[in-house]
């Protein structure tokens, strides 16, 4: 049996209130620091060093990218923040899947009034082509994967997938 894979990486939605935060927790640590120099007092220097640790988690958290791997007939989903530090959201069987359908599709009109866990993984681009996943009845996934990652996902399941 041969195996598709494909992966595809997105940048993610970017929060303002996070971008907000992180430069705000910046000017926090320079105006703690200068003080706690001039001042010569450690617990000035500590409140700098925590505003500059908050400063550092905003950040990552601010620049955020997912990572969507298809293989073996699994897609699993990646979150890379600041492009340094990974780590895996969630994995979905395609056996498990119920339909997968561009957003607005009338292919989802069954599904509309479900109540269920919805995940975003989706891209920031509000022009990018994307993808509604319910997955064992509880869940609904929004992602943007490639025009490849979803024919390779047809492949393996044709009655699950629309492509409209």
């Amino acid at each position: 049996m041969s195996d598709m894979y494909v992966e595809c990486l997105v940048k993610g939605k970017d929060s303002l209130l996070l971008k907000v935060l992180r430069y705000v927790f910046i000017i926090l640590t320079v105006l703690l620091a200068l003080a706690g120099f001039v001042l010569g007092a450690l617990l000035v220097l500590g409140l700098a060093v925590i505003s500059a640790l908050l400063a550092y988690i905003t950040g990552m958290y601010s620049d955020l990218e997912y990572e969507y791997l298809y293989l073996d007939r699994e897609l699993t989903v990646d979150k890379v923040m600041a492009k340094t530090n990974r780590k895996r959201v969630a994995v979905y069987s395609v056996d498990r899947m119920e339909v997968l359908a561009p957003q607005g599709s009338y292919h989802l009109d069954d599904f509309k009034n479900r109540d269920v866990k919805v995940s975003d993984f989706s891209s920031a681009e509000q022009e990018a082509k994307h993808f509604v996943l319910y997955y064992e009845g509880g869940q609904k996934i929004i992602f943007t994967p490639t025009e490849e990652m979803v024919k390779a996902i047809k492949s393996v399941s044709p009655r699950k997938v629309f492509i409209d």
